[in-house]
Parts: C-alpha cells; sequence; structure tokens
C-alpha cells in the first residue's frame, strides 16, 4: 500500500473510530432512558439520531472495505488484523478499539431491545386491562356516549 493510501487508511479508521464511539455514547444514553421511564418524544429524538448514525457507520464501513479490498481479497476482523500489523502497524489499535466498540454497541443494542420489548408487553397488557374492564362496564357505546338500553334492568326510581 503506498503512504497516500495507507494514511488515507489512517484517516479512515479513526473517523470511523470517533463516530463508533458517539454512536455507543447514543445507545448507552437510549438505554438510560430506557430505564428511567423517558416520554417517548425523548426515545423517537433519540431514535431518529440513532438511525442517522447507523447509516453513516455503514458508509464509513463500506468505504473501508472498498479501499482495503484492494489489498485483501476478503476483508474480514481477522484478515484486516493481520494485514494491518504487517502493512500499516499505526492503524492495528485503531482496528482493535472499532472492533471493540462494535462489540460493545452489539450489546447494548441487544439490551436495549430487549428493554424495549419488556416496555410493549407492559403496554400491551395495561391495554388488554383497559379493554377488559370497559367492555364489563358496558356503561359507555363506541361513540364515548352512554349506552343505557330502555328494559335491560330495572329503571331508576324503582327500589
Amino acid at each position: 500500500m503506498s503512504a497516500p493510501a495507507a494514511s488515507a487508511l489512517l484517516t479512515m479508521l479513526s473517523a470511523e473510530r470517533g463516530a463508533l464511539a458517539g454512536f455507543v455514547t447514543l445507545l448507552e444514553q437510549e438505554q438510560s432512558l430506557l430505564m428511567e421511564g423517558a416520554q417517548t418524544e425523548q426515545l423517537l429524538t433519540l431514535s431518529e439520531q440513532k438511525s442517522n448514525d447507523a447509516v453513516s457507520l455503514n458508509h464509513m464501513a463500506d468505504a473501508r472495505h472498498a479501499l482495503l479490498q484492494q489489498e485483501i481479497p476478503r476483508p474480514d476482523a481477522e484478515t484486516i488484523q493481520n494485514w494491518l500489523g504487517t502493512h500499516c502497524a499505526d492503524g492495528l489499535p485503531i482496528w482493535h478499539d472499532i472492533v471493540a466498540l462494535a462489540q460493545r454497541a452489539k450489546q447494548l443494542n441487544q439490551v436495549n431491545g430487549e428493554l424495549i420489548q419488556m416496555k410493549l408487553r407492559h403496554n400491551q397488557q395495561a391495554l388488554t386491562v383497559l379493554s377488559n374492564a370497559v367492555n364489563k362496564a358496558g356503561v359507555y357505546g363506541r361513540n364515548g356516549k352512554p349506552d343505557f338500553s330502555p328494559g335491560s334492568g330495572r329503571s331508576l326510581g324503582s327500589g
């Protein structure tokens, strides 16, 4: 790899590491909000940022892959590590950080997904309880108006 290409690779790896660190921070914030029972609006804002960051990270990984593919036929994590150790040693610690941050992001995302599923189950159970209570009461119709049918029970004033 030429010196300019190696420099470009180091720049790419550093940018990817920074973006991944920011993404991990975002996932940690999401987890805190989920555990605190934050309002939906806060989670929606964070979710939008998370989606944008994920797209950005995918573009960075694609660019890295394209550059490394010129040197490595199938650039996977292990072959990249071996290649960096031999051809671009300055990139090796950055690569180790990228791999560790990606693993952390994966773990956080999995836990956050489980927290979201728990909240969904809780909300579904609450809706079921409320629906059953409304159906049993039979006081109001679906249109929100009183649903008293004449002759269906005792009249007012009867003892």
